[in-house]
């Protein structure tokens, strides 16, 4: 993957896929179970952050995949992300239910799945477990896939919106 992040530079919980493998094998030595979920996380909320700490709830290591910029301007426009990824996994890394923060540059995880095999696989409510990519990956590995309740009026999308609507409104 082709990054401008300094992974040391910013926390040690925000690791490059290939250096996050090994660590994740001395976990699974230890018998603790991963949990991996993954997003945009463009503008980290209180919706995020319940699904987050549920998600924690699963398991002892926590694993948060963020897109990279190209990849969530694939998937959500050219206008996004309104963060760029360097600053999306610092904030992440300061949460404490997370244990590590990773990238991926394609439109989906499931390489990174496919590479992590996690115990479990959560996404936000939006998602039904069949519906989550790599759920058939942790499923034959006897792994669980879960889908976590969304906090109601809680989206990035519907923030930026306000943020528009309330700041063109006060421009008038």
């Amino acid at each position: 993957m082709a990054s401008s992040i300094p992974f040391s530079a910013t926390s040690s919980k925000i690791l490059a896929p290939d250096s996050l493998l090994p660590v994740l094998e001395r976990h699974r030595s230890k018998g603790e179970r991963i949990v991996f979920t993954n997003g945009c996380f463009d503008l980290l909320h209180a919706g995020h952050v319940e699904v987050l700490e549920k998600a924690r709830e699963m398991g002892e290591v926590l694993v948060v995949a963020l897109n990279t910029d190209r990849s969530v301007a694939t998937i959500k426009g050219p206008l996004r992300p309104i963060v760029p990824e360097g600053n999306r996994a610092r904030v992440m890394a300061s949460l404490s239910c997370v244990s590590y923060v990773t990238f991926f540059d394609a439109d989906t995880p499931e390489e990174l799945i496919r590479q992590i095999l996690p115990d479990v696989l959560v996404k936000g409510g939006d998602w039904s477990p069949d519906r989550i990519v790599g759920s058939d990956l942790v499923l034959k590995k006897g792994g669980a896939v879960r889908s976590i309740p969304l906090v109601p009026d809680s989206s990035t999308t519907g923030l930026i919106e306000r943020i528009i609507d309330r700041y063109s409104q006060n421009r008038g």
